[in-house]
């Protein structure tokens, strides 16, 4: 069973009016099996979150862990964190022209794993994973990302985390610019591959509408960088009817 920790974390980044602070001491434990939700109004510190854990160059710990089963994650370069069984699904994946899909599926296999797949068995997961997602078989022959549109490039991510197989996944905001039948496709894929890797999930969102589809045992309130409120998914309905404005005073 693996398990995340964050620990009293304090993450600052330097904008053109200096150097701001966006994360105000989180805490949050993540275990294998379990779905957590993060909700919050724009610019609380959800996204920073995620960009901390997978270790963008942009965000500075000042205080804090973060721990992957005791190891100390801000310790490991970002391929490292991958290495280690951390996932993240980008709220807007790049482009990466002159690589195609295929090469950067199997490269990142390989990464992750520590050798390459059996050619013959990763063909057949790859094409497995492909249709139920319901993409056609032309897309691992497409650059990554270019051209794609907001569904497709959704999608790729799932595929990407259904074939990686992490520890600990983390969604930022998947569902956004999809339409209905897209976010349940891509809600699908997340359900089945968690039912086959029994990893734990940090999804970042905020509407409820995907949590229709991914049930969240915890559901936890963002608001100016720190935990405001946390609970079980009876919280996101909740929110779905209240929204965030209880919340402006803390």
């Amino acid at each position: 069973m693996a398990t995340l920790e964050i620990k009293n974390l304090h993450v600052t980044v330097e904008t053109e009016q200096g150097t701001k602070e966006i994360l105000r001491g989180v805490d949050l434990v993540i275990k294998s099996g379990e779905t957590h939700a993060i909700m919050g109004p724009n610019g609380s510190g959800k996204s920073t979150l995620a960009y901390t854990i997978a270790g963008h160059p942009k965000y500075t710990v000042t205080k804090g862990e973060i721990l992957l089963d005791g190891e100390d994650v801000l310790d490991m370069s970002v391929d490292e964190r991958a290495r280690a069984g951390l996932f993240l699904a980008m709220q807007y994946p790049v482009e990466i022209p002159g690589v195609s899909v295929s090469n950067f599926l199997r490269t990142a296999k390989t990464a992750v794993a520590g050798e390459a797949p059996a050619l013959r068995t990763w063909i057949k997961e790859v094409r497995e994973s492909m249709e139920s997602l319901k993409m056609d078989s032309s897309f691992t022959e497409r650059n990554v990302n270019e051209g794609f549109s907001g569904g497709e490039k959704k999608r790729h991510e799932i595929l990407q985390l259904d074939l990686l197989k992490p520890k600990i996944a983390v969604l930022d905001e998947t569902d956004s610019g999809l339409d209905v039948d897209a976010l349940k496709i891509v809600s699908e894929g997340v359900n089945r591959a968690k039912s086959e890797g029994d990893f734990g999930l940090l999804l970042i969102t905020h509407y409820t509408r995907i949590l229709r589809y991914i049930k969240p045992d915890f559901v936890h309130v963002f608001v100016e960088g720190k935990v405001a409120e946390q609970g079980g998914p009876e919280l996101a309905d909740r929110l779905e009817a209240e929204g965030y404005d209880r919340y402006a005073t803390v």
